[in-house]
């Protein structure tokens, strides 16, 4: 009875101290005011943690613990820099650069933007405590690259690490039935082989030969220094070296402590040594700058990010993305779009229904622009292909015009190991169809060979509208082969290379707008107690059982492959290192 009271009143006290939280971060996300950008501000960039595509809210159990989800988002980071260039109260760059995670491509916008900003006649510094390879690329461009006196600078060449399953299957008696179309398909090849196909070594090494290429002549032109002396850096593995080791060979401009390069910062803005350094995150930047209102006519840039899938939670879903696109179609206020996709590919039925949903988009009579970001590949490029116009950055991984459908068998495991066995009443052959207990029929094999065969005619006739080529000429490219970007220009896959910004300002221009005229898609829902609401839903009770957020995510997880569409149009992942 005791350890019943003292539970009660534990439980009484928590809660009231999760109550105030509760309702001081809804008062406090209720009162906040634009911040102020004062003269002789440093806009400064934070490489660290995660760079997303847009603004993602923390969620809630984040904000009870000041715990931000991720970095500044790019579109923030490429707005900012673009503002800030004019902006008279802006004075440099200041780059802190402490392991930002990043594709490759959104790093090549970076880039991009901050050699446009040094046109101004601005500076731009650079500090790092040990630069990785990403950050160092982007903080080459800077005036000045400030090391750490202890610390190192990673340079090493680009590889891409590809785990293969089948051994680690076969040992678990699992076997994947696999049926594709494309030679480079190579998704499904962890789990058919121990290895890479001599056709997936061939493309991989294409396009790390290419994301090499990109690298060099960034940091060679940034440095001053040649190509040659920069592979020299990564043939001898420069972080080995002392910080005097990096000077040594121009890879940065001088050896500082992180106080000396803030007591420069301070002497270039004007700043007393007691005072904080007037530092303004791209994010602040840009929530002091006005809003452009959805009710006016604009550039809606719509954000298609992650797995297409054809219902759930995250990624680029079917059935909600459809309905977005419909309603912009419908919007008068909407003149105009960029989609902006950065996706490997997923269900090729979500994708069909997207591409179907842009193109009534375009029969409204509305302009439709595509950019490109570190993936639009397979699905990714078969939404992206009815584009009026689309641009990718030359780092980009496009193409994987590919189809292939994969059914696991457990039959293996379950019932030969375990010994577990099922029986199965059905009215015709075909009824419990794909059943992953067992293997499947050569009619069904044969079934299936042939759906995902007429997928594959399907997204090549596609492509073939939409680049206005034949269907013949696509299919030489296609055969799931992946591209970069600037190979994809060559082959008529893009028509340009640039980022986001350069796709909105183009479309604006093509529409009669400013190029600020712009309004992101879809709407950010960072309501604080609609967050609570959702995450108090994800616990919920099965009978007497108490299911937690976390095991309610993992089942959800296992739910998903379970209810995957079997034909996917996805590219392998691929992991830059």
């Amino acid at each position: 009875m005791l350890g019943t009271i003292a539970g009660f009143w534990i439980s009484l006290f928590l809660a009231v101290i999760v109550g105030v939280a509760v309702v001081g971060a809804i008062i406090a996300s209720g009162s906040g005011s634009k911040p102020e950008i004062s003269k002789n501000s440093i806009l400064y960039l934070d490489l660290s943690g995660n760079i997303p595509e847009r603004y993602q809210p923390a969620d809630i159990w984040q904000m009870l613990r000041d715990v931000d989800g991720s970095g500044e988002a790019l579109a923030d980071i490429l707005s900012a820099i673009r503002l800030a260039k004019n902006d008279a109260k802006i004075n440099g760059i200041y780059i802190n650069a402490q392991g930002a995670a990043a594709g490759m491509a959104s790093r090549e916008e970076i880039v991009a933007a901050l050699r446009d900003f040094k046109s101004s006649g601005k500076w731009i510094y650079a500090y790092s405590d040990g630069y990785s390879q990403g950050d160092y690329l982007m903080s080459a461009v800077a005036d000045s690259v400030f090391l750490n006196p202890i610390g190192g600078v990673d340079v090493h060449g680009v590889a891409t690490s590809i785990p293969f399953f089948k051994g680690l299957m076969d040992k678990l008696g699992v076997k994947m039935q696999i049926v594709r179309v494309g030679t480079f398909k190579s998704a499904v090849e962890p789990f058919m082989t121990t290895e890479m196909s001599p056709a997936s070594r061939l493309q991989n090494q294409v396009m790390v030969d290419s994301l090499w290429q990109y690298m060099t002549s960034v940091i060679s032109e940034s440095r001053g220094v040649t190509a040659a002396s920069v592979n020299q850096w990564a043939d001898s593995l420069l972080s080995t070296r002392s910080g005097q080791g990096a000077l040594d060979v121009k890879a940065v401009s001088a050896l500082r402590y992180r106080r000396q390069v803030e007591a420069t910062l301070r002497a270039k803005s004007d700043v007393d040594d007691d005072d904080d350094l007037p530092l303004v995150t791209p994010s602040d930047y840009m929530a002091a700058q006005k809003t452009f209102s959805a009710n006016k006519k604009h550039v809606a840039v719509l954000f298609a990010c992650g797995d297409i899938v054809d219902s759930g939670e995250g990624g680029i879903v079917g059935e909600k993305m459809v309905p977005e696109i419909l309603s912009l179609a419908d919007n008068d206020n909407v003149k105009a779009m960029v989609l902006r996709v950065n996706s490997g590919g997923g269900s090729a039925f979500a994708s069909e229904q997207i591409w179907e949903a842009l193109e009534y988009f375009k029969s409204r009579g509305k302009t439709l622009y595509v950019s490109m970001g570190d993936y639009a590949a397979s699905g990714g490029y078969y939404i992206s292909c009815g584009a009026d116009k689309i641009f990718a950055d030359r780092t980009t991984l496009t193409g994987s015009i590919g189809v292939f459908g994969m059914i696991p068998d457990f039959s293996g495991l379950v019932t030969d190991k375990l010994g577990v066995r099922f029986s199965i009443v059905e009215t015709n052959p075909n009824a419990a169809f794909p059943d992953p207990m067992k293997a499947m029929t050569p009619e069904q094999a044969a079934l299936m060979q042939g759906s995902v065969e007429r997928t594959y005619d399907l997204f090549t006739s596609r492509v073939a509208e939409g680049r206005g080529i034949s269907q013949d000429s696509v299919k030489s490219i296609a055969e799931g082969r992946v591209w970069t970007g600037g190979a994809a220009l060559r082959l008529g896959l893009v028509d340009a290379m640039g980022g986001l910004e350069a796709a909105v300002e183009e479309v604006a221009a093509k529409a009669g707008l400013d190029s600020d005229n712009v309004v992101y898609y879809p709407a950010v829902d960072d309501k604080f107690l609609n967050q609570f609401i959702a995450e108090a839903r994800k616990s919920v009770s099965i009978g007497s059982m108490e299911v937690s957020s976390g095991a309610l995510r993992i089942m959800q997880f296992l739910e998903g492959l379970r209810t995957m569409n079997p034909v996917q149009a996805r590219m392998m992942p691929v992991e830059v290192q």
